[in-house]
């Protein structure tokens, strides 16, 4: 029975962060391409990282339609730098849609790697925003969607070649304005301060420099409202002990060996 119970418990913490809503979150560590363990307490979610070590935050439309997600790490929008705020600029993600998010956008071209540091090294701090360090938020927008006028047939003679009809479809994609990943919208928004304890805690930092191209599109949100909020708080492994988040290690007795001696000693007393 307590094998099963580890066993479910084991299954349970790998699922992803709001697994049944539109978007899913995963952290993970970019030098083993693990995805970093989810652990509950009070209502809340949390990763524990190492110090130095870079990751990437994987986003996973589950639906069958656009979606817009506004990233957030430590309170900083990821894609343009401002204090976090929904109605910002974020990724838009096609349907089904998997990508990861390896760093702070710097361009249609680049981003900052993020990667775990302490509190005085990351990004906020750095920029005189040190309050939300320790939590990474998304805001999902469903797009909206306008009514298609009906469509009547008419016969226009035979279907074009197979070959006109490729290049038609070509020069199509290419007129299209619509592009992926990318969006700009509206006005910044209240945020919410959440003060937490500032002793020795993990934040993002902003690292080097590395090749991850995107573009812009267009995007109109159904709601002013977000449709969903992933929220996810992470520290580093010895702090998450030490508010009893992850479980201490049970320390066991040390095994008893057949042979420990020599000779038989005499019995004390």
């Amino acid at each position: 029975m307590i094998a099963r119970l580890i066993a479910l418990a084991l299954f349970l913490l790998s699922f992803p962060v709001h697994a049944r809503g539109l978007l899913e979150l995963e952290v993970v560590n970019r030098a083993t391409g693990e995805v970093l363990a989810i652990y509950r307490d009070g209502g809340q979610t949390y990763v524990s990282g190492n110090p130095g070590d870079r990751y990437s935050l994987r986003l996973v439309n589950r639906s069958g339609e656009r979606v817009l997600a506004v990233l957030s790490v430590d309170g900083v929008n990821a894609v343009t730098g401002e204090t976090a705020a929904p109605q910002q600029s974020g990724y838009v993600l096609a349907p089904y849609e998997r990508t990861e998010i390896t760093g702070w956008r710097k361009s249609l071209r680049e981003v900052a790697q993020f990667y775990f540091t302490a509190l005085p090294d990351s990004y906020a701090a750095r920029t005189g925003r040190p309050d939300n360090v320790g939590v990474i938020g998304v805001a999902v927008f469903r797009e909206k969607q306008h009514p298609q006028p009906p469509i009547a047939y008419q016969n226009m003679g035979a279907a074009p070649a197979p070959a006109a009809a490729a290049a038609d479809s070509a020069r199509a994609e290419a007129d299209s304005p619509v592009v992926r990943r990318y969006s700009k919208a509206g006005a910044a928004a209240d945020r919410e301060v959440t003060r937490m304890d500032e002793a020795a805690r993990l934040g993002t930092g902003h690292g080097a420099r590395e090749y991850a191209p995107i573009r812009y599109t267009e995007f109109e949100r159904e709601s002013p409202s977000p449709d969903q909020i992933v929220k996810l708080r992470y520290d580093s492994r010895a702090n998450l002990m030490a508010r009893g988040i992850i479980p201490a290690p049970v320390p066991c007795p040390p095994e008893p060996q057949p042979f420990p001696g020599g000779f038989v000693p005499d019995p004390r007393g």
